[in-house]
């Protein structure tokens, strides 16, 4: 029985260069084809598809609809198999589409396309419940994961994160505890233990409470 496939892509060139691609292979069957988030969902509850392969950014926001479509497949049709189609090697969006585990996930790159048997393939490995993850995505998930552990942030504890996340939308530590359900002594203590951990030592408070934002935002890129 062939393996049925709905593509997702707003590139109409694009999505029938992918269509053919697939068309050329005797066990796949394009079941279906949209070029946005809606348009998918529909589709996977109209054509109960074996595989999804979808572009990252489409209407109706054009950021993370792919990532999105895989999330929310994860929870109303975990048998469906999704292979994500990118042109960026970008763990931002890798790392979600694989937090909840990598069974039936695939991350590839769009010059993916122009070789008919890898694309295939990663229909089929993501059919059978495998994964595949583009080497070059690898090296980038590999490459932020060596950053983050590089970073001083990777010291703080869970909750001094928390603390310090708060710190940098510019709340006093009184809204902080609010916001935490702790005491404002609790909060105190968390951000006298994170200051020497962050190399913050005996500056006055204010400026160790500015670099400390500092640090945070340029870890979370500036976000």
């Amino acid at each position: 029985m062939a393996i049925r496939i709905v593509i997702a892509e707003d590139s109409f060139l694009v999505r029938e260069g992918v269509r053919r691609v697939l068309d050329l292979q005797e066990d796949l069957e394009v079941v279906a084809t949209c070029g946005d988030l809606p348009g998918l969902l529909a589709a996977v509850g109209d054509h109960t598809p074996d595989v999804v392969l979808t572009d990252i950014r489409m209407p109706p926001t054009g950021t993370d609809e792919g990532i999105q479509a895989a999330t929310t497949l994860q929870r109303t049709h975990p048998g469906v198999g999704v292979v994500v189609l990118s042109q960026f090697a970008e763990p931002a969006y890798a790392t979600p589409l694989l937090s909840g585990g990598s069974s039936g996930r695939a991350y590839l790159l769009k010059e993916r396309v122009g070789d008919p048997g890898a694309l295939a393939e990663a229909v089929r490995a993501v059919a059978r419940g495998g994964s595949v993850i583009d080497p070059l995505v690898v090296e980038a998930l590999v490459a932020d994961n060596v950053l983050a552990r590089s970073s001083p942030l990777a010291a703080l504890t869970p909750r001094e994160r928390d603390v310090l996340a708060h710190i940098a939308q510019g709340k006093s530590n009184a809204a902080v505890a609010a916001s935490l359900f702790l005491t404002e002594r609790a909060v105190e203590k968390h951000i006298n233990a994170l200051f020497p951990k962050l190399g913050l030592g005996n500056e006055p408070d204010l400026n160790r409470r500015v670099m400390a934002v500092l640090l945070y935002l340029s870890a979370h890129g500036g976000s």
